[in-house]
């Protein structure tokens, strides 16, 4: 899931401009690694694709699903495609799934719970994630927590400053800035441009953070002002996250699609 470069080979310089110009333009994050085999030092490359049924993926069914496992999706829609655009992320949106095949989101109208049938009907493309240390106790605070979110007001404001801050985010990210720079750089942007967060209204991403807050198994501890669907993708396993995480996130499977465009121009699969 991520591109490697072996700098222990005589090619390494090479590779390692050939990198550092392919991400220059988009702000892709690095970081430095072993590779498996040679245990040389690699450079890893932020990846933005996703696996996919057919190419290293598998697809699952709703009963696969366990209590807090985070749903990423994307629609045909204009707004999933803009989120997208500005995100360079295969995914525009986050929800939670809460057991009992219900789902808690935050869209325009608020946030609500609903059925997964439902969710999975509006979306092209759901593909799940799970964080390995979940436990049944964290599965009942994360649904006391949103039970008590049901109903609430949708954060528009802060989603209209997420579009200035995901641009300015990017001279952030630029190749080889060591992780440590890099977290302290978006944090001390997002604290300028997002200010503080609000209890009373989330976007989707958001709303997923504070409920993994809530049960005292925080992500990171990021802002959630700042965390995009882009940015809970690259918490995954194999990925390089933009900020600090707590744990990497396991890939689950898709429960539908998986064959956008971004993703077909990543990795060359034909739409079906």
């Amino acid at each position: 899931m991520m591109a490697n470069c072996p700098i222990g080979t005589p090619r390494w310089r090479a590779a390692l401009l050939a990198a550092v110009m392919a991400t220059a333009a988009t702000g892709c994050a690095t970081r430095m690694g072993r590779d498996a085999d040679s245990g040389l030092p690699t450079l890893q490359v932020q990846n933005s694709s996703l696996l996919m049924p057919g190419n290293g993926g598998q697809s699952i069914d709703s009963g696969d699903l366990r209590a807090g496992d985070i749903v990423l999706s994307a629609t045909h829609g204009i707004n999933s495609l803009g989120i997208r655009a500005i995100t360079l992320s295969p995914v525009s949106h986050a929800a939670l799934y809460l057991g009992n095949g219900r789902i808690i989101e935050a869209v325009g109208s608020g946030v609500r719970i609903r059925s997964t049938a439902e969710f999975m009907a509006d979306e092209a493309t759901i593909v799940a994630f799970r964080h390995p240390g979940i436990t049944d106790e964290h599965a009942v605070a994360m649904r006391a927590f949103a039970q008590a979110q049901d109903g609430k007001k949708y954060n528009t404001a802060g989603i209209v400053l997420q579009a200035p801050f995901t641009l300015q985010r990017k001279y952030c990210e630029l190749p080889l800035v060591p992780g440590a720079v890099r977290d302290a750089c978006i944090r001390g942007i997002a604290a300028i441009q997002l200010g503080a967060a609000r209890n009373d209204r989330f976007f989707c991403s958001q709303l997923v953070l504070e409920t993994y807050r809530a049960a005292n198994l925080p992500l990171t501890d990021a802002s959630a002002l700042l965390i995009s669907p882009a940015d809970l993708l690259h918490m995954r396993e194999g990925d390089v996250p933009s900020v600090q995480i707590k744990q990497a996130l396991q890939y689950v499977g898709h429960l539908k699609g998986g064959y956008l465009m971004t993703d077909i121009a990543a990795t060359g699969q034909p739409s079906p």
